[in-house]
This record gives structure tokens, sequence and C-alpha cells, in this order.
């Protein structure tokens, strides 16, 4: 091939790569910024009608950001949470790092501790969850010293990613080998799980069995994230310095700058389900998407 036949073809498939990217933002959708003055943001989660929760950690504090456009404190104090995600009875769950428990939400803000510890110790600190169709919870529970904590020695050497059964009775480790989980999230009909290893810059895909196990680990993509979404098109969405979009084949299309020092999190949410809320340092953010957030079936 000649070189003018080489520059052809590279061109035409950037041009390409370029069209099929963009096809998931608005046409001339740009990144704005919905709320500032923060100290850090994390865990946005939506719930049905499309209003975005999420936290501002050191503040500890949960705040809602409406379809409408307003923001308010939802509760405050909130165990330090972290990583959040709205059940299909409308209750938020939260990682509360406070005291590395699990919590369940009601809608009036009255929080119930759903997980404590495993096998009698203390959990290194829930981060990040999400819930499959039939209830099954899985979260992340990585270490990070926080100057707030009151406790002892880190009581559990392996960080590890475990699974509450839907009857809320068991609690089961399904992945014990990760230098450090963080984000996770899983496709809509429940039946394949992301889970990143951000310590080592990975991100494994599984696909999971009825008893909450996960089976057939294979790399999704070479790149660890904080927190993690997904929309309606299998596209799966990678947060730290920015936020980046794989195909559901673990192909880069997107790259999103965010102009914090990092990207901690990033839900769909908004009226229709189709703005990306980013969290990200001292700010909150949106961009108006051409996709929506994956639902449940």
């Amino acid at each position: 091939m000649s070189n003018r036949m080489i520059g052809v073809w590279f061109l035409a498939g950037a041009m390409s790569a370029v069209s099929a990217a963009a096809d998931i933002v608005a046409p001339g959708s740009e990144l704005q910024k919905l709320s500032d003055g923060f100290k850090f943001t994390e865990g946005p989660a939506a719930d049905a009608a499309g209003n975005v929760f999420f936290t501002d950690q050191p503040n500890d504090r949960i705040l809602k950001w409406s379809t409408s456009g307003e923001l308010t404190t939802f509760m405050q104090p909130c165990g330090r949470s972290n990583g959040l995600y709205f059940d299909a009875d409308g209750n938020l769950w939260a990682c509360a790092d406070e005291k590395n428990e699990l919590w369940r939400i009601s809608a009036d803000g009255k929080p119930t501790v759903m997980v404590k510890d495993y096998q009698g110790k203390l959990l290194n600190g829930p981060n990040d969850l999400w819930i499959r169709p039939d209830g099954g919870l899985y979260f992340s529970d990585p270490f990070y010293k926080r100057p707030y904590w009151n406790r002892g020695e880190q009581e559990l050497q392996i960080q590890g990613v475990y699974y509450l059964s839907p009857d809320r009775k068991q609690v089961t480790r399904v992945i014990d080998d990760y230098q450090q989980p963080n984000g996770l999230v899983g496709t809509p009909d429940g039946k394949t799980l992301y889970v990143a290893d951000i310590r080592a810059g990975k991100t494994y895909a599984f696909d999971v069995q009825a008893d909450g196990q996960l089976t057939n680990r294979r790399l999704f993509c070479e790149l660890g994230s904080d927190g993690m979404t997904i929309d309606s098109e299998g596209n799966v969405y990678l947060t730290g310095k920015g936020v980046t979009v794989f195909d559901k084949t673990g192909k880069q299309i997107r790259h999103i700058e965010v102009p914090e020092r990092w990207t901690a999190n990033v839900c769909f949410g908004g009226a229709n389900h189709d703005t990306l809320f980013i969290t990200a340092s001292q700010g909150l953010y949106a961009l108006k998407m051409q996709v929506r957030g994956a639902v449940r079936p």
C-alpha cells in the first residue's frame, strides 16, 4: 500500500472513530458545571424520577440535584457516605465509610445498618456498590485510611468484593485477589459485572451466577476506575482523569475531559435519564447525551 493510500486509510479510520464516538453525546452539547464549592464529591445515583443524589464526603452530607435544577441537602450527617445506589423500592443504599458499614436509607432519610462486618471482622471501608435485578447486591471494600476513623488496625487483609444476598442474610466474598477494588457496575439484565482494580490499572468483566458467585473472569480494559456507570448501548464509563468510555467489547470510544484534579464518579440522571452527571473533586458537572442510562428490563 502506498504512503498516500495509508494516509487516506488512516484519516478515514480516524474520522469514522470520531463520528462513532460523537454519537453518544448530544449534538452541540458541552460539559456544564452545575455547582461547586464542595470539598470532594462522590457517589452519584439517580432515583426513578431522575433526581441525582451525591455525596460531599468530607462534609458528611448527601445532596440532591432535582430534575428542576434545585440543589438541596438530603441528609447530614450521613455516616461519611461514599458510593450510593437506589434499589427497586426507592431506598438509597450507601457505603457509609465512617464506621465501615453498608446502609439502607429510606425515602425520609432514616438509615438502617445492613452490613457491619465480615465473619466478625470490621470491613475495610465499603466504597462502591451495584444492585442486580433480583436484589442481590455487590460492594467493593478497599482500604483507604481515613483521618476521621476511630478504629484499630486493618482487620481484613484482603481488599475484596462482596455479595449480599437478596434476603439480606448472607454476605459472601466473591473477589479476593485484587490489589485494590473500587468502581463496579453491572448490565441491566444482571448477567455481567464489571469491577475495576484501581491500583492495578485494570478493569475485568465477570459472568454473574444465581448464587452471587462470579465466573469467567476476563480483562475488559487496561484502565482502573473510581466510580463507573453503563449506558443503554452497553458502553461502560470509567472515571479518574476525566471520564473514559469503552464500548461493550472493551474498545475506547471517547474521553471526556473534566476541569478538576480528579473525577470520582458518574451516573445518568435527569427526567429522561439522558444526562451524564459527573462528580469531580469540588464540582458537580453534567453533559447531555444521545444515549440513556441503562435501565433494568
